[in-house]
Order: C-alpha cells, then structure tokens, then sequence
C-alpha cells in the first residue's frame, strides 16, 4: 500500500505539472461543485444540505409569486416621499417621515450584520404604511445572500400548524415542506399577525413557534396592524413578554399608501 501511494502520489505531481505547462491550473481536472459541503449531491451525512433546503424554499417562492414581488419591493425602490412630516404621533412625538426612516434604518442594519448579530423585529402600526413592503426588502437581501428564508401570513402559517398537528389529507406538498422549515429556517416573516383566528390552540402554537425559534437564535420578524395593548390583549401574556423582551420593536403610522396609489393612477 506504501509503494502504490507513493506511485500515486507521483502521478498526481506529473499531472500537475503538465497542466501548468500547458497553461491551466493545476487543479483544473478536479470536480468544480458549486457547493462543497455536499460536493452537489444535496445531502450531507443522510441529511438535506443547505443548498438543497435553499433550492426548496426559492421553489416555493417562485410558485407562490413572491420572486416577482420581491423585484419591484426592495430597499432601492423603497419611497419616502409617501410619508407626511407634518403627521405628529401624540405619544412618540415623531412624525410619520421619522417613523419610516428610522424603520427602514433599523431593517437595512438588520440585513446587513444578519448571522454576526442575532436580532428579532415587530413593525406595527396602521394598514397599508409599508410594513410589508419592509418585511420584503429584508427577505429580498438575505434570499441574495443565500440564507433561507420563510415567507407566510399569519393566517396560512396557523393553518399550516393546525394540519400538521391534526391532520389533513388536502395539506399540499408545499405546506409540508413549509412546516419543516418553519423553526430551522434563517429567517421567519409572520406578516399581518392578529388576521387569523385566533384561540387557545392557535396561541399555544404561536407561543411554540417563537419560543422555540428564540432558544435555537433563528430571527423572526412580525408585522401587524394590531397596537401593542391589543397585542397583549389578543394573545397570551407568554407571547406578549416574548415579544417586548426579545424583538426590536417599531411603529409606522401615516396614510394608506396603497389607496393613495390607486388614486394617482
């Protein structure tokens, strides 16, 4: 065995140097993977690689649509002049124009240091005032850095919960492959909290779902319509101290952008 891995040995270094002789690198008969934990088979010791889990989730956005919004909503075509610096908070005293640019500050660093800073959001405030719009400039950078990222209303990731945990033979494969992301993946977006119905079995679920992506360091970003009295109202105190204690919390108040949208055109 000595002798035949010395005479391998040699025949690598001859290799290499005619490859260098004749002008390529010297490794340039070796496989070329575009990922090298898996070497492109999608699997890393009988598990889903990360680039497979990556391929699943950009499937499922492709086929919900999002790819096509997530080109019109990022942060370059972010607009500031839809908010008001004469509309004044009562309470925080800033206008709606501060509002948005501190948000869309807070979004843009979130973005930016995502996996060297372990960082959650709550974007609340009135309808239509681009909490979503945000939600997807942040997917739309962390999708382009390659991390995995979910997507889901707050209505379809509780029907999600509620097929998995009882049972639905009309759950599609897409609602499955979502449930298995939904704790593992970078990045959860929950948009529109508080349009579910909402009950115990949904605030137990709720609860779970943030809990257990807070103990793994996974981020979450919530938006909703609710204020932070309704929040700890609608849902459990367990839920509402989770959210005060653990997630970066901002208000976006001003007009409906997509009604002012609709008249201009």
């Amino acid at each position: 065995p000595a002798q035949f891995r010395r005479q391998l040995h040699a025949l690598t270094v001859e290799k290499e140097a005619l490859l260098l002789a004749s002008g390529y690198p010297a490794d340039y008969l070796e496989p070329d993977y575009e990922c090298p934990d898996c070497q492109d088979t999608g699997y890393v010791d009988g598990r889903k690689c990360r680039c497979f889990q990556k391929a699943e989730i950009d499937l499922l956005y492709t086929q919900s649509n999002l790819t096509d919004i997530l080109k019109s909503e990022n942060f370059s075509t972010f607009r500031m002049d839809y908010y008001s610096s004469d509309y004044i908070d009562a309470v925080s005293h800033k206008s709606s124009l501060d509002m948005a640019k501190e948000a869309f500050t807070v979004c843009r660093s979130f973005s930016d240091h995502f996996g060297s800073e372990f960082q959650n959001l709550l974007i609340y405030g009135s309808t239509g005032v681009g909490k979503t719009f945000l939600t997807n400039c942040v997917a739309r950078e962390l999708l382009n850095t390659s991390h995995t990222v979910i997507y889901l209303t707050a209505f379809h990731l509780v029907d999600i919960l509620q097929n998995n945990t009882f049972g639905n033979d009309d759950m599609d494969d897409s609602d499955e492959n979502m449930f298995h992301y939904i704790l593992d993946c970078d990045l959860l977006i929950i948009d529109d909290l508080g349009t579910e119905l909402n009950n115990a079995f949904v605030t137990s679920q709720l609860f779970l779902c943030i809990n257990e992506r807070l103990l793994a360091r996974k981020s979450t970003i919530i938006s909703t319509n609710l204020s932070l009295d309704e929040l700890q109202n609608e849902y459990s105190e367990r839920i509402f101290s989770r959210l005060i204690s653990n997630y970066e919390i901002m208000l976006i108040l001003g007009d409906d952008i997509r009604i002012k949208n609709a008249i201009s055109d």
